[in-house]
């Protein structure tokens, strides 16, 4: 009598996705009925790059705890490997027969993108079945941005996967989880960032649609206001501890429910569902493009910048040490707590970008760091749009002086992040270099500021206009308009996009907020 042929394992490997409610690919996995090895793979490879952080990895390993409970609940313990993914792969395909593997699609930067080219040879060549399943409004292989909107509404109406009662599962050792200093990641300073977990999202959620976010509207712009007026569900939506889909079908339910009053809630739920609909639009730009993590998205802004930044100002800049009030106050604020409203992340990259002549690749990578909700197919799109190398988004360069008089009229953030500037009076508070008593405090307890505002924002403005002016320059912005721009949705209106107006009037695309990070 021959011996027995093992069991057939599937894997269900978790990436940006670390739940078991709403997950379609957990779903799949179990359909057949065979046993399914939950996985997570730690690549150090991959927190090496220069976008990654501690606090990033801290509110994964919280989220990954909460994870191992839910399906430790389920009777499938999650399998931590930590390693490279083929390699960890390849030892699982021999030691539990796996024939079939099941994870969401990702949208990720370029690392991931080729570290998925090299999994997919892997299982062709191991003869692994790799399904990927959709977990979002992002398409793979979209042939046109036309009808985008109505398939990405349609795919946010579907009905909510549940969390299944029970899994058949298969068990394997397991790699401790690691620490931040074990994958080089080096203390950040984040003291106050958030904490991961399916219990936090939805905690948050909940007190979102149901009082912090009545004043969303109008608070969203303010640092201050911001931090509570919006959702926060930011983080956990880059690392899948909540899907949009799951909120938006929470947010039309709060919006029946709050129909017809005027007190705030409709504005501020039609905006939150706005801007959960941006986000997959910008997604999706990086999906159709992945180069323009490295490359401009329109060719004629390479070169515009220095290549090599200048290390004063990108140090400066880092440190929130500008001289420039606002700019220093919203830095160290991100710094502190991994999170800023997303006026202030706009403000932030746009100032980098043209007062300072910074290239978005030596900026964008720091940004990324101080994010707790770093999202590569948001950031990316994003940090291009505020640098203005896009050739189809309006030139916006924010007068940071006049925001932080706008945004923070009575000095309340300003000087809680910027305490060297206590004794400044009101007036002054974001121009101190115009107050009598200034000799006695630049340059020794608060340095001078690095540029003069309105002189550095009318030679980049003059510079990156000069680059927009001929019919090459048109065509080829015609084209990226054309792949990337948005176009109506279900309802007929417009989705994202500022694009020039001769550009917008063969694509329909419509200006957006200029808005950065989408942090809800």
């Amino acid at each position: 009598m021959g011996a027995k042929a093992p069991v057939s394992t599937t894997l269900l490997w978790f990436k940006r996705d670390l739940r078991v409610a709403d997950h379609p690919a957990l779903a799949q996995a179990i359909a057949p009925g065979e046993p399914v090895l939950p996985l997570y793979i730690v690549e150090p490879d991959y927190w090496t790059l220069p976008e990654h952080s501690e606090r990033q990895w801290l509110f994964i390993r919280d989220c990954l705890d909460a994870l191992a409970q839910d399906l430790v609940a389920l009777g499938a313990p999650l399998v931590i490997r930590v390693g490279d993914a083929v390699e960890v792969l390849e030892g699982l395909r021999r030691s539990h027969a796996v024939r079939r593997m099941v994870s969401h699609e990702e949208t990720g930067n370029a690392w991931t993108y080729a570290r998925d080219r090299d999994v997919a040879d892997w299982a062709r060549t191991q003869g692994v079945r790799w399904e990927e399943v959709p977990q979002s409004g992002v398409m793979r292989r979209l042939p046109s941005r036309d009808g985008w909107a109505k398939q990405r509404d349609a795919f946010m109406q579907r009905p909510l996967v549940p969390a299944p009662k029970a899994i058949r599962a298969t068990t394997a050792s397991s790699d401790p989880l690691p620490s931040a200093a074990a994958l080089g990641l080096a203390p950040d300073g984040c003291t106050d960032r958030q904490p991961g977990g399916r219990a936090e999202a939805e905690a948050l959620l909940h007190s979102f649609l149901h009082t912090r976010g009545q004043s969303y509207r109008s608070a969203m712009s303010s640092p201050l206001e911001g931090a509570k007026a919006c959702s926060r569900l930011s983080p956990h939506f880059a690392f899948g501890t909540m899907t949009v889909r799951e909120a938006m079908q929470a947010t039309m339910a709060r919006q029946r429910a709050v129909r017809g009053t005027r007190d705030g809630w409709v504005g501020s739920l039609k905006s939150f569902q706005s801007r959960l609909a941006w986000r997959d639009h910008f997604t999706q730009k990086l999906e159709d493009e992945p180069a323009l993590e490295h490359r401009c998205l329109h060719p004629a802004y390479e070169g515009l910048r220095p290549k090599t930044p200048d290390a004063t100002r990108l140090a400066a800049w880092e440190a929130g040490e500008t001289g420039l009030p606002f700019v220093d106050a919203c830095m160290r604020s991100l710094r502190a707590t991994g999170w800023l409203n997303f006026r202030m992340r706009s403000m932030l990259m746009a100032v980098a970008s043209y007062h300072l002549w910074l290239d978005w690749r030596a900026t964008g990578p720091h940004l990324a760091r101080m994010f707790t909700d770093y999202e590569p197919g948001i950031h990316w799109p994003q940090v291009q749009m505020q640098s203005g190398t896009t050739g189809m988004n309006t030139v916006r360069i924010y007068n940071p002086v006049k925001q932080g008089y706008d945004q923070d009229a009575q000095g309340v953030f300003t000087r809680r992040w910027v305490p060297e500037l206590a004794e400044v009076p009101d007036r002054y508070l974001q121009e101190p270099w115009l107050w009598e008593g200034a000799g006695r405090l630049l340059g020794r307890t608060y340095p001078e500021p690095i540029v003069d505002v309105k002189a550095a924002a009318r030679a980049a403005r003059d510079k990156v206009w000069g680059v927009r002016k001929g019919d090459a320059f048109r065509k080829t912005a015609a084209r990226v308009v054309e792949k990337h721009a948005s176009r109506k949705d279900s309802a007929g209106r417009f989705v994202n996009d500022r694009a020039p107006r001769r550009a917008r009037r063969s694509a329909k695309a419509k200006p957006d907020t200029g808005q950065m990070g989408f942090d809800f």
